[in-house]
């Protein structure tokens, strides 16, 4: 996803090319990745010649923001208070973090009442 996040669409051939440095897979194992993101509704693709071409249908920050929210619903029951008391516990979140997000959702709060 990040390959295509970074070029706006690419081939598999692409995506593995630029893959290649961190993990090795052969073309047919990226084409097979690619649709599989396709059939899970992050990619979309249109054929050039008989090449398919991947673009992402969705931003990087809504699918992040979706994949969270499937682990607080199958982890922590749907508690978001559940995740973040585990990340604080866990040190995932140092104070200084838990305060400025402390102060964000103040922030956002008061905007929704004012």
């Amino acid at each position: 996803m990040d390959v295509l996040w970074e070029r706006g669409s690419a081939t598999a051939e692409h995506v593995r090319l630029a893959l290649a440095k961190r993990h090795f897979m052969k073309e047919s194992t990226a084409r097979t990745i690619l649709k599989r993101l396709e059939e899970k509704g992050y990619l979309e693709h249109r054929v050039e010649g008989r090449t398919n071409v991947y673009s992402v249908v969705e931003a990087q920050s809504s699918v992040a923001a979706n994949a969270v929210r499937r682990i607080i619903d199958r982890l922590y029951g749907g508690s978001v208070e559940g995740l973040l008391v585990g990340m604080v516990e866990s040190e995932v979140v140092d104070r200084k973090e838990l305060a400025e997000l402390a102060r964000k959702i103040a922030r956002r709060k008061a905007e929704k009442e004012g």
